[in-house]
């Protein structure tokens, strides 16, 4: 353990963040993109682990998990003993380092997943160390999700404000309290992030409404409004801090990495005075 400015740093100070929602197209992969690189931007060093074998967030940090399937986390299924620095590359944004997903794997698992499989990974002995972890997680509730929440300190759900939103919310919940009480303790935060918002529309209000009273207010994050720029981004394979930082989404991410430090009250580590580089370049 570390300790700074005079206090003992604990697992749970961790920051290892699972971005998750069952559903597909709820900007998952675009908070796992632009936050990563936020946090990089501000100096911290942060690994993304791409657990959707789509594989459409190494793909917007400039890396394609197809061109070495054994240099992708899915590689960790089949070797669980692979190290750590073997599944990652660099990407051309400082301080960012990516482990793609393969979008070869088929889902197929011999025999049964053990759930600390990524976590003993990020904890091996001789691992580098990253003062911010993002997982993309695919839109299922099989294997890779579960040891995603097994990793994590932290939960962070995004989620359009429709009125279906509270159910796949209230699911996320349950797995959450499950993994914190039966496998990681250390999973202590939950936070719903609204995406493709308008707070002028009134439905919109409604349905943050009701979230709000259903989780709880300090459970609800600002949120990232409409912004076609942060789908424009994606196309040009740019984050939005590099296609166009002054844009609405550009400011609500640079937003978000800032309260989410705060709201969770993370340890502050210490940031990199240099990039520490492992893997290998971004294909």
């Amino acid at each position: 353990m570390a300790e700074e400015r005079g206090r003992v740093m604990t697992a749970s100070d961790k920051a290892i963040v699972a971005v998750a929602n069952r559903k597909g197209g709820t900007g998952k992969t675009t908070t796992t993109v632009n936050l990563s690189v936020e946090w990089a931007r501000q100096g911290w060093r942060t690994l993304v682990i791409d657990l959707d074998s789509q594989g459409h967030t190494g793909l917007g940090l400039g890396v394609d998990g197809a061109a070495n399937p054994a240099a992708t986390v899915h590689h960790l299924f089949r070797d669980p003993a692979v190290p750590l620095e073997t599944l990652c590359s660099r990407t051309e944004v400082e301080g960012l380092t990516v482990c793609p997903a393969d979008p070869g794997f088929d889902g197929q698992i011999a025999g049964a997943v053990d759930p600390f499989l990524l976590r003993r990974c990020l904890e091996q002995a001789d691992a580098p160390r990253f003062d911010r972890v993002v997982i993309d997680t695919p839109p299922t509730s099989g294997a890779a999700l579960l040891i995603a929440f097994v990793a994590a300190t932290g939960i962070l759900v995004p989620s359009p404000p429709d009125f279906l939103a509270a159910e796949g919310i209230r699911q996320l919940s349950q797995l959450f309290y499950t993994v914190a009480t039966r496998h990681n303790p250390d999973l202590t935060r939950f936070a719903i992030l609204p995406v493709m918002h308008d707070p002028r529309l009134r439905m919109h209000r409604t349905v943050m409404q009701d979230l709000e009273r259903q989780f709880g207010r300090t459970r609800m994050l600002r949120g990232i409004r409409t912004d076609i720029k942060l789908a424009e981004a994606f196309g040009a394979g740019q984050p939005i801090q590099v296609f166009n930082r002054r844009s609405r989404g550009g400011l609500d991410y640079h937003l978000l990495a800032e309260e989410l430090d705060a709201a969770w009250s993370w340890a502050p580590a210490i940031k990199k005075d240099a990039v520490h580089e492992i893997g290998s370049p971004g294909r």
